[in-house]
């Protein structure tokens, strides 16, 4: 039997935002979780020696493009022929947001992990409502994220996850309680280190700071 491939870092950061339980969203307001799948997607790049950060600019530093097409996607709006130093990596993350969340949930609807309800704020403006769907993914995802927590997230992937659910506002979520303070700690510092977490959390504090709601 073939093993189920391994979820990208903006899979496993969307499954994260919801509650295995009530099947909701974590995140309610603002576009945290938005900027969490842009910055998951440069982790990701990054992880696979595609980019690089130089002085607040992604770079590419290898052009073959990932076999995941969304990736691929993303990695191609990386590429500014005649741009010295790539895009900004912060205005990228803002940016790139817009589109790239609705990529990834997308996939995750049509694999059964999620499903989407089209619904009417005051019963005039659309809008899509996110939940978990009948393939269980999200427990999934809850428990390779507790066992990373246990090992001190002690591989790349695994800081680059916690740095990102930090950088969204989703520690107290993850790592709830008094006693699960050093854990948050821990994704904070994290999250300081990473140049995708750090780009991910400007924009959730400058909304935030706009009154756009997105902090955390």
């Amino acid at each position: 039997m073939t093993a189920a491939p391994r979820p990208t870092l903006p899979e496993e950061l969307v499954l994260l935002c919801f509650d295995p339980v009530s099947g909701r969203k974590l995140m309610r307001a603002g576009h945290s979780s938005g900027y969490g799948v842009a910055g998951a997607v440069l982790a990701e790049l990054r992880l696979a020696g595609r980019v690089v950060e130089e002085r607040g600019r992604v770079r590419v530093t290898n052009p073959l493009p990932p076999d995941d097409p969304l990736l691929a996607m993303a990695m191609a709006s990386l590429q500014q022929p005649g741009k010295g130093g790539g895009p900004r990596t912060t205005a990228w993350v803002r940016s790139a947001s817009r589109h790239l969340e609705e990529a990834w949930l997308t996939r995750l609807v049509k694999s059964g992990a999620l499903r989407v309800e089209a619904r009417r704020f005051l019963g005039v403006v659309p809008y899509r409502r996110y939940s978990v769907g009948p393939v269980e993914l999200t427990t999934a995802a809850r428990e390779r994220f507790e066992l990373a927590r246990r090992g001190g997230f002690a591989d790349p992937r695994a800081r680059a996850l916690a740095a990102l659910a930090s950088a969204t506002g989703m520690a107290g979520a993850l790592c709830p309680g008094r006693d699960r303070r050093p854990d948050r700690q821990a994704m904070r510092r994290l999250m300081r280190a990473d140049w995708a977490a750090r780009a991910v959390r400007k924009n959730v504090m400058r909304d935030s700071a706009d009154g756009g709601g997105g902090g955390g």
